[in-house]
């Protein structure tokens, strides 16, 4: 994650993953999203997130379109083939709304203007322009590679598991900066968070206290190519100091985690990290407050008549 003097942000959500989706970025970008493009001088990879479907790295912003064309005129030289494209954003105002053609003919008219080869087939620089509340907006384009669909077809699995994207929202939301972070999941299960979190580069250290889980763990983590510490132990054993724990609440038709088991796995959470994203079917504002986390922020997501609380504690 890194500073820059403005990035375009364009979200995709489904309606029962909007307040996922709402809470990740007030992780992320310290914003609220109210629709579904954000301005922000944080920048990030938009496949960190399953929300974001692509970015502008902003180089000019103009109040009008020729001004705009006499910037890009005036960029230095190109070293890489290019190619420009034209984006309507969704929720835009209808007067900032483009016409396909129109796209097309502002795009090949701003082509034109770059100092380089262009090659619209296999470019190796991708600009976009849009509109924008009234002002003209250029820059390098990129978008999502979806990583998460690949990990979908994972070896091992659990019917009762996160799906792949509620698992890489809740590594942002738990880990909005990646670097010289500690991050623990105590009870991991299969391994998808863990997953997530070793694809984006994130310090997590995986344990279950299931022996039954643990190959299928492993293999999980070898099927994309990812390694990192997991260890068979009760979340009671954990003495080392996390920055962060990640804590899907053990949730099992056939069995109930009794309110003092609950207190005991969350007491234990309080003593070994700092932050807290904890994952639950059930309301647990009591027990949190009991053991001394504070409730920072949280939503709720929805599949069907099935509701998880995530809940950020500190």
């Amino acid at each position: 994650m890194s500073q820059n003097s403005l990035v375009l942000y364009t979200f995709n959500y489904a309606e029962e993953e909007e307040q996922l989706c709402k809470l990740e970025v007030r992780s992320l970008f310290h914003a609220n999203l109210h629709a579904f493009v954000l301005e922000s001088s944080i920048n990030i990879d938009p496949s960190r997130s399953p929300f974001i479907k692509e970015k502008i790295d902003v180089l000019f912003t103009c109040a009008t379109l020729d001004d705009l064309l006499q910037k890009v005129q005036a960029m230095p030289s190109l070293n890489s083939t290019f190619k420009v494209i034209g984006i309507n954003y969704r929720d835009v105002d209808q007067r900032d709304k483009m016409e396909f053609e129109e796209r097309k003919a502002i795009a090949r008219q701003v082509g034109s203007l770059i100092p380089g080869v262009a090659n619209l087939h296999h470019p190796e620089v991708v600009f976009a322009i849009t509109k924008l509340k009234g002002k003209w907006y250029f820059g390098f384009y990129s978008e999502n590679q979806g990583i998460w669909h690949i990990h979908q077809q994972k070896p091992h699995n659990y019917s009762t598991a996160l799906t792949t994207r509620v698992a890489r929202a809740l590594v942002n939301i738990a880990v909005p900066e990646l670097t010289g972070v500690t991050v623990i999941d105590p009870c991991c299960g299969i391994g998808t968070v863990l997953v997530e979190a070793l694809s984006m580069g994130v310090n997590i250290t995986g344990s279950d206290y299931n022996p039954l889980v643990m190959k299928g763990i492993r293999n999980n983590l070898a099927h994309f190519g990812l390694s990192g510490p997991v260890r068979l132990r009760d979340i009671r054993d954990i003495t080392e100091m996390y920055d962060v724990a990640i804590i899907d609440m053990p949730y099992n038709l056939c069995s109930v985690v009794s309110d003092k088991e609950k207190l005991e796995m969350l007491q234990c959470a309080r003593h070994f990290s700092k932050k807290m994203v904890v994952v639950t079917t059930e309301d647990i504002d009591g027990i949190l407050n009991e053991v001394g986390f504070k409730i920072v922020d949280r939503c709720e997501v929805t599949k069907g008549k099935f509701i998880r609380q995530i809940i950020v504690c500190c």
